[in-house]
């Protein structure tokens, strides 16, 4: 379960595109980026970190050497890479709900596939076309995307606040109590969910089994 970091889920997604069509994709993609009210049912999504799509050529993946052959592709692909909270099956059917016209759009051209809608030949095209993430570093790994936002909302505010002019002390707690009004939608509890990740889960249920164990065979464990 690499893909998982905290409350974060990682996706790689590679699926092959004809090289003749590639360009109508580059295409497609610089107008989503001259006019994003195309993603406006993407951008929309909370739960979503990143997300970005980009085409690589038959002729321009990377060797390590000069002495690594180089393959002879017969396809361009097209890499997704993104980062959101919640399940697997939560994100990809969001995907289908917000844009299910623009990723047709932006997968139209991709060899064999199925459309957004119905749902379940599009799970399994992202599914077979899915790389695993063999590493995956999350700074904030109990925070969600809205959680980082919500403290960004806080800092801010409180800078604000800081920054006034002494006044009295009643003046003062009438701020204070209007502050925390307008920041209570943003001050929740940052806890780990019932498994942040299941590295998380195999060491503390190490722990606990450790912690199960008589003071002579933990003793004998540390001797060994």
């Amino acid at each position: 379960m690499s893909n998982v970091a905290g409350k974060a889920y990682a996706m790689n997604v590679i699926t092959p595109i004809r090289w003749y069509t590639a360009w109508l994709n580059k295409l497609i993609f610089w107008v989503a980026l001259k006019v994003p009210s195309t993603l406006k049912g993407l951008i929309t999504l909370s739960l979503i970190h990143y997300a970005r799509w980009v085409i690589i050529g038959p002729k321009q993946f990377p060797h390590l050497s000069p002495q690594q052959p180089k393959e002879e592709l017969k396809y361009a692909y097209m890499l997704f890479f993104s980062n959101f909270n919640g399940s697997w099956d939560q994100y990809v059917d969001s995907f289908s709900f917000a844009i299910p016209a623009g990723l047709d759009m932006f997968w139209k051209w991709n060899v064999r596939y199925p459309r957004s809608i119905a749902l379940t030949p599009f799970h399994q095209y992202i599914r077979f076309n899915q790389i695993e993430t063999i590493h995956y570093y999350n700074a904030y790994p109990l925070a969600t995307s809205n959680d980082v936002k919500s403290a960004h909302a806080v800092r801010n505010a409180l800078l604000a606040f800081q920054q006034a002019e002494d006044v009295s002390d009643e003046a003062f707690m009438t701020r204070y109590k209007a502050l925390l009004r307008s920041l209570q939608h943003d001050l929740g509890d940052m806890a780990p969910t019932p498994i942040v990740s299941m590295s998380a889960y195999q060491v503390e249920r190490r722990e606990r089994w450790h912690a199960s164990l008589p003071e002579e065979r933990k003793e004998a464990r540390h001797a060994g």
